[in-house]
């Protein structure tokens, strides 16, 4: 891993604060449509499994793109691929907008989830190349953050605008949030240059370097372990993300308003643990260890809802304590993947392992939506907790192989 520059404070906090915002902006468009699930269901008569297929190919796209965006941005650089992104959002909020038919709902899905596969790659990358690497901790629990402050303002964004002037004014609505802070970045594109893209690429050509050795990072078992533990635990995450409020619905008897409370309260709490998460990451090297008691301790309390024992006030307050718990294990997370790519290859690493979060996400709409349309909330989060729990053994796979990794140096 190319080591992090040294700069000061003020630069350093000016580029996470522009990297967290695209970020946000990019999770802000993950939910871009489950919020308005209910609106959209009368508008197109549609299903729980036609509604989760929406999501399914928004993440489809978005995994496929973000493993070859990776290779982009270790080719052409990572700015310009930040740029393409968010642009392609804010074009694929005004097509949904414009929908008049279920095909053209999944064509819309499909053009946010290419911009969307670029935001991890890119942004990593920049974070890597930008700060300083004694706040690269931080800087990742406020990457982490933001994407979590994003999913928690879609919803009430969206439903806010649908309730007073209808869901196509929400996604109209919405359009305008990328192109703005698209001009933000582009007045500020001095700070996310990364001017080493041409001289590497320069001097892997006069080396007489091997195309195929682009892919020697897909060798290497930590890569494809990380990429487990983001598909096990994005099932959890899509399972909160599109179907925790319908489940605490029927399950609790909770109002629509009560219901998306317990889902914010899940963001907030997580983005409170990722600040939390960004001290830990900091203070220790074994940060499986981490990731592995927060998720444990997450998914035992999803089970404990799933139960159906607890007040409706609890689960909304076992929701944030889940959230915390996952939280907390985000910058370890990155940190982790971070320390098992290989030299000069953060692009192609990150877009690889993060796509198995675009796939797990994928995944989880279909499998959740098919247990609503059972009328069987209580399995949501049985699968939720499950996944969750599941994610500790992949977490500490990572962190001994890179461990052994360390030692053999």
């Amino acid at each position: 891993m190319t080591a992090a520059p040294i700069t000061s404070f003020r630069q350093d906090a000016h580029v996470i604060g522009l990297i967290g915002l695209a970020h946000g902006i990019s999770h802000f468009f993950h939910l871009i449509l489950a919020p308005l699930f209910p609106w959209l269901k009368d508008a197109f008569n549609l299903s729980y499994a036609e509604l989760g297929l929406l999501m399914t190919v928004f993440f489809i796209v978005s995994g496929i793109g973000q493993a070859l965006a990776g290779f982009v941005v270790d080719r052409v650089g990572a700015r310009a691929v930040l740029f393409s992104g968010i642009a392609c959002l804010g074009v694929s909020a005004f097509t949904l907008s414009l929908a008049q038919n279920y095909p053209m709902l999944l064509a819309g899905s499909m053009l946010a989830g290419l911009g969307n596969s670029v935001f991890h790659p890119s942004d990593f990358t920049l974070l890597n190349k930008r700060v300083s690497a004694a706040r690269l901790g931080h800087a990742f629990s406020v990457h982490g953050i933001s994407g979590n402050l994003g999913w928690a303002a879609a919803p009430v964004f969206l439903t806010t605008i649908a309730a007073l002037a209808g869901w196509r004014s929400a996604l109209l609505a919405a359009a305008f949030l990328p192109f703005s802070v698209l001009i933000l970045l582009v007045m500020n594109r001095n700070l996310l240059r990364t001017e080493d893209v041409g001289p590497a690429i320069a001097a892997s050509k006069k080396a007489g370097a091997a195309p195929a050795d682009a892919f020697g990072f897909m060798r290497l078992p930590a890569v494809w372990m990380c990429f487990a533990f983001f598909f096990i635990t994005a099932l959890a995450l899509g399972g909160i993300q599109s179907f925790s409020s319908a489940s605490l619905r029927e399950l609790y008897r909770m109002s629509l308003g009560w219901a998306t409370t317990g889902y914010a309260t899940y963001m907030l709490a997580s983005a409170a643990g990722m600040v939390w998460g960004g001290f830990l990451a900091s203070k220790t090297t074994r940060h499986d260890r981490t990731i592995a008691l927060a998720f444990t301790t997450a998914g035992l309390l999803a089970l404990l809802i799933a139960t159906g024992s607890v007040s409706a006030l609890m689960a909304v307050v076992l929701m944030g304590a889940i959230g915390f718990g996952a939280g907390v294990a985000g910058p370890s997370r990155d940190l982790l993947i971070r320390a098992a790519a290989p030299k000069n290859a953060t692009g192609r690493v990150y877009g690889v392992v993060y796509s198995g979060l675009d796939i797990g996400m994928a995944t989880a709409p279909l499998l959740f939506g098919t247990l609503m349309d059972a009328h069987r909330p209580a399995w949501v989060f049985v699968f939720i907790g499950v996944f969750q729990a599941l994610a500790l053994f992949t977490a500490i796979g990572v962190g001994a192989n890179t461990a052994r990794k360390v030692a053999i140096a």
